[in-house]
């Protein structure tokens, strides 16, 4: 799919080189999350997507970026995602879950996570600004919470060029 956006040409692709180590579910979600955050760039949001994986590896939700459009500063992609997957569940609580997610999750989605008892958060792209799973924070990890969750960055690199690039049309 390509979106035009302030005379740049921005593709977000579904395939691209990941670590050796990823499994072929880890990838399929994740090109999923890609997908969902070519919504959003297509609505000019940030393009950052994310879906909600059973432990069953079967979709629960999946959703994007909408903060502009929904004149909302908490409707990122991740708490879109698990607003819409306490509804299908019928619980806000997501226990044996996995997140996928392109951009790093920021301390408001991080804490969103943590109180949705999600256990595993797989992203894309690292946020050197205010990533809070590893890169600027580790709320994942945080001993003074009451729930810790498995972080892996699966570096996709097209993604990360992509994302660079809607930015840079922005400046």
């Amino acid at each position: 799919m390509r979106v035009k956006s302030n005379s740049s040409v921005i593709a977000f692709a579904k395939t691209d080189s990941v670590s050796p180590m990823t499994n072929l579910n880890d990838s399929h979600w994740l090109a999923l999350a890609i997908d969902e955050a070519e919504k959003a760039h297509a609505l000019g949001e940030v393009p950052v997507g994310a879906v909600l994986v059973s432990a069953e590896n079967t979709l629960i939700a999946s959703a994007h970026n909408q903060p502009i459009s929904t004149h909302n500063a908490t409707a990122h992609a991740e708490i879109e995602v698990l607003k819409q997957s306490g509804q299908v569940l019928g619980n806000y609580r997501l226990p044996n879950t996995t997140l996928y997610v392109t951009l790093e999750p920021c301390p408001m989605c991080a804490g969103a996570i943590i109180h949705a008892r999600v256990a595993r958060v797989v992203f894309a792209a690292r946020d050197f600004r205010t990533g809070a799973c590893g890169t600027v924070f580790k709320l994942h990890d945080s001993d003074r919470l009451n729930h810790r969750f498995q972080v892996d960055f699966i570096e996709n690199t097209d993604y990360i060029t992509r994302l660079r690039a809607f930015f840079r049309a922005r400046r």
